[in-house]
């Protein structure tokens, strides 16, 4: 039998991530994020992975109880995901994937793009989603993994902002209402430099945005996460001092 697994967070997201990892023969131990995870954790062999699948909103309470010893162990699946939010708990580097895949209650698995992961343990990732036919890659340097983490938060957070005005679905986004959609990317794009401190590339994000769009052209715009991301979009760009017009009308329209 091989290395155990650890899986915290054990909503729709996570099951995809277990049933990969008992069809490829790792054992696999689930976590609440409500349990005592260092309690918890010297109840179980040691484990090779412990992916945290919580959602995003839960992802940094979870991460400031992370037992040491997981440290170097940990997988990270969120949206809304940088860099930033593990290296402030000291935790340098985690194996990390961009799911470009989504699971709802009473639905399969539906895909958008194949999915990068990248990180120590990403050859694990890998194998259990192999398993249960979720198509993926492997991404080799730490800057093609940060483009990709970019690239996904310029899509959930274009889709869903720009939904709270339009409505409707990717395809429509980009067919019947371009202008606005280039327009929230870009404010967006602008929070993303600030929070990665990089010089990004708006073009090419906006066209990697298009390609999920295509990916998976009738993905509803507007979820029920949408005004959390707004009102968290509205926050990083305060902290930064950034205007966001389009975003500030946005919100105030939508009462987010």
């Amino acid at each position: 039998m091989k290395d155990p697994v650890a899986i915290v967070g054990i909503g729709e997201m996570g099951g995809v991530f277990a049933r990969g990892f008992l069809r490829a023969g790792h054992p696999v131990y689930p976590f609440t994020r409500d349990m005592d995870l260092a309690v918890e954790a010297n109840q179980i062999p040691e484990t090779t992975l412990n992916l945290v699948a919580v959602g995003e909103a839960d992802l940094h309470p979870v991460l400031e109880r992370v037992p040491r010893p997981w440290g170097d162990r940990l997988g990270l699946l969120q949206n809304e995901l940088l860099p930033r939010d593990w290296q402030r708990y000291g935790l340098p580097h985690p194996t990390v994937i961009s799911a470009w895949f989504e699971k709802k209650k009473g639905q399969d698995v539906n895909i958008v793009l194949p999915s990068p992961v990248y990180g120590p343990h990403a050859g694990l990732i890998q194998a259990a989603l192999d398993a249960v036919e979720v198509p993926n890659r492997r991404v080799e340097d730490e800057e093609t993994m940060l483009w990709e983490l970019v690239r996904k938060n310029v899509y959930i957070l274009t889709t869903n902002i720009a939904g709270l005005e339009v409505g409707g679905t990717a395809s429509e986004l980009w067919a019947e209402h371009e202008p606005l959609a280039r327009e929230v990317a870009d404010e967006v794009i602008a929070i993303q430099r600030w929070l990665t401190g990089r010089d990004l590339d708006s073009e090419g994000l906006i066209q990697g945005m298009v390609e999920a769009f295509e990916g998976d052209p009738q993905h509803k715009c507007m979820g029920r996460s949408a005004p959390g991301r707004l009102r968290r979009a509205l926050g990083h760009a305060d902290e930064a001092g950034l205007d966001v017009p389009r975003l500030r009308v946005i919100a105030e329209r939508a009462g987010a």
